[in-house]
């Protein structure tokens, strides 16, 4: 009992000391109140909720009985406004109020008790969720409903190009084009560039018509979830969120190396060096804090606030770019093309694979379907439009950086300032340097916007916390979900290096897109009622030949160390008669409305296929991280995720249980008073 009294104090303590770090809100607890504020709601609820219940459970107290309200309110306690009587009824809630059911409100967490025996049924739910599909309507009616207020549609499809050009030309093409073809593939990196651009480009077409099919907010997570199922659906968005926070995290720390080439430093110089940590995650870099930080700010005003600032910043980025590849070509020699190819064709899909980073960002446009005025025109030009724009302009940026310099001259961390400092336009490399800033800016910006939807609709499903599900009702943007998104940029930009972020991203990417394309097939061919079960085996079987082969040509290319291509005409056959049985033996279930991909089942077969061989050519040490993040998914989805959707889906079976009855009552009572 002693010892049970002295936890008890040393928490009493530690929270004491919170609150004096945070003043002036309240937070009241039956018989204690306590007094607690922070500038951001974000904080109080991240810190002091988890302290909060770990004091009641250590002080042997029912969390529904003693924790009545936490009220996290701005401004000096004497404006509290906590006139009336004690209790939930009596209180007024002001500001931005947080409960525990803000977070947990599914039956599983309503206790100790209740999670424990959702635990034991674990096996029993995951059974019943991994094969649950939903509809069309569900994600665009129900699902949608549950964030309170509706985000506005503000966009056409002109605001969707530069949307797209914003969000893809960024770090890419400035900093990983030097690093490549200096060390990797040399001057055909301007053929990575076409193969990681058709990749791109197979995956936009997938996109664009479940985007125009089903426009919510939640992009491929939502069309996953459609076709694929819930669990399929949460991984992949577990690695769609880790996409834009490295992603985001990328472009800040090459927005800190850009801006030191403009000051005419090293970007050394603008970091802070730990030397008693790992060189990979030593240089702090707090100015690519600063910068998403800003980014936040313009991402939670408005939709159509940070479109006109794209906009603009778009205009001047591409006036850049323009300027790069008219001088560059002005100041080309050929000579610099001798030596096309000098690390082979394995250099060339290797530098694919990374290059792939450059294309990242174009599946934020699909997030915005729900603020788009006409989504069946819109959302293809838009997506479409800008990938066609951003791969032409990779390619010509990548052929005039390698005709202004010889290849192993060229400079990694700022490659076309040097190169113009190199052949004596000194003045350009300011231009070039401010250029950049301004892509990258508008990346990190359409990133911002595009990843906090995405995490809005997963909250919506409640596999995430319904808390960050919310749209605040007068700037019509979820707010929580953006904080939250770029806290976690901010810190991994603040310590990891850019190739470390560079190739996991590749790999998250490609796995997402691989998806997406598989999604689109199983759409096109199964409908659940209607598909017979001979063509869905044959469905399934094709599917499985597509995906066994493209995974051993991939693992071929990544583990062979020679160029012999013995086991290509094994595999690749494979694939061209899976999909031609595909396109053969089985019937078309379902056709597209609105907007469909030409050449299915060709085309996202092709997706599938190319996605996979470039995912081969990642380093090993890459793939180890993937699968760490990967457990750190899985332990998250089974022992929350998995129970949080469970209650939510069997909550709603019985709310359209319960409204079917009524009608039913309805109706027999308007039957028995007409008689």
């Amino acid at each position: 009992m002693k010892s049970l009294n002295n936890k008890i104090l040393r928490v009493k303590i530690g929270a004491c000391i919170f609150f004096t770090l945070t003043p002036n809100t309240q937070y009241k607890y039956t018989s204690h109140t306590f007094t607690c504020c922070h500038r951001f709601p974000a904080f109080n609820t991240s810190f002091f909720l988890p302290s909060f219940f770990l004091y009641c459970t250590i002080a042997g107290d029912p969390l529904n009985s003693r924790l009545t309200q936490v009220i996290i309110r701005f401004g000096s306690l004497s404006k509290m406004g906590l006139d009336g009587p004690t209790g939930n009824e009596g209180v007024r809630r002001r500001g931005c109020s947080c409960t525990k059911d803000d977070f947990l409100p599914e039956e599983s967490f309503k206790s100790w008790g209740n999670y424990v025996q959702a635990l034991q049924q674990t096996p029993r739910r995951f059974m019943d969720r991994v094969f649950t599909r939903s509809l069309d309507s569900t994600e665009l009616h129900e699902i949608k409903a549950r964030s309170q207020h509706e985000m506005k549609k503000t966009l056409s499809w002109w605001d969707l190009i530069w949307f797209g050009i914003g969000a893809v030309i960024g770090a890419g093409i400035f900093v990983l084009t030097g690093l490549q073809a200096r060390e990797v593939s040399g001057p055909a990196v301007v053929i990575s560039y076409v193969v990681s651009g058709i990749s791109a480009m197979l995956s936009v077409f997938c996109y664009t018509e479940f985007a125009v099919e089903i426009p919510v907010a939640g992009g491929s997570f939502a069309y996953l979830r459609v076709e694929l199922g819930d669990f399929m659906a949460f991984i992949a968005a577990g690695n769609i969120l880790l996409e834009y926070v490295i992603g985001g995290a990328a472009v800040a720390r090459s927005w800190t190396s850009y801006f030191a080439t403009l000051c005419n430093h090293k970007p050394e110089d603008f970091r802070i060096i730990v030397h008693s940590m790992s060189e990979d995650y030593g240089h702090l870099d707090p100015i690519a804090v600063v910068v998403v930080c800003v980014i936040c700010v313009l991402a939670v005003l408005s939709t159509k606030g940070s479109s006109r600032f794209n906009y603009i910043a778009s205009i001047i980025h591409v006036i850049v770019i323009l300027f790069i590849i008219i001088a560059g070509f002005s100041k080309a020699d050929a000579k610099n093309y001798s030596d096309f190819m000098p690390f082979g064709i394995r250099g060339v899909f290797k530098s694919s694979a990374v290059l792939f980073f450059a294309y990242v960002g174009f599946d934020a446009v699909s997030t915005m379907a729900e603020e788009t005025k006409n989504p069946a025109r819109d959302i293809p030009i838009g997506l479409v439009g800008s990938m066609v724009i951003t791969t032409a302009a990779y390619c010509l940026l990548a052929v005039a950086l390698c005709l202004m310099q010889p290849f192993r001259e060229i400079n990694a961390d700022a490659p076309f300032s040097v190169a113009f400092e190199a052949v004596g336009m000194s003045w350009a490399k300011y231009i070039v340097a401010a250029g950049a800033l301004k892509g990258m800016t508008t990346v990190l910006l359409v990133s911002a916007v595009g990843q906090a939807r995405y995490l809005t609709h997963i909250a919506r499903t409640h596999m995430m916390p319904p808390w960050l599900a919310q749209v605040h009702p007068k700037t019509g943007t979820p707010i929580n979900a953006t904080v939250v998104m770029l806290s976690a940029t901010a810190i991994i930009a603040f310590f990891t290096e850019l190739d470390i972020l560079a190739n996991l991203l590749s790999i998250s990417t490609l796995f997402i897109f691989m998806l997406v394309a598989l999604a689109l097939l199983v759409r096109r061919y199964y409908v659940s009622g209607e598909t017979t079960t001979a063509n869905r085996n044959k469905l399934v079987a094709c599917i499985v030949l597509i995906l066994a082969s493209s995974i051993a040509t991939a693992a071929y290319w990544g583990l062979s160390d020679n160029d012999d291509w013995i086991a290509y005409v094994i595999t690749m056959p494979i694939w061209f008669l899976a999909t031609l049985a595909l396109h053969v033996a089985v019937p078309r279930a379902r056709n597209p409305k609105l907007w469909g991909v030409p050449l299915v089942p060709w085309l996202p077969s092709a997706s599938i296929a190319i996605n996979i061989f470039l995912l081969g050519s990642i380093d090993g040490a890459s793939f180890a991280r993937f699968g760490i993040w990967t457990v750190v998914l899985l332990l998250y989805y089974f022992f929350f995720g998995l129970h949080a959707s469970y209650d939510t889906a069997k909550e709603a079976a019985e709310n359209k249980m319960g409204d079917g009855l009524k009608k039913v009552e309805e109706g027999v009572k308007v039957s028995s008073e007409a008689q």
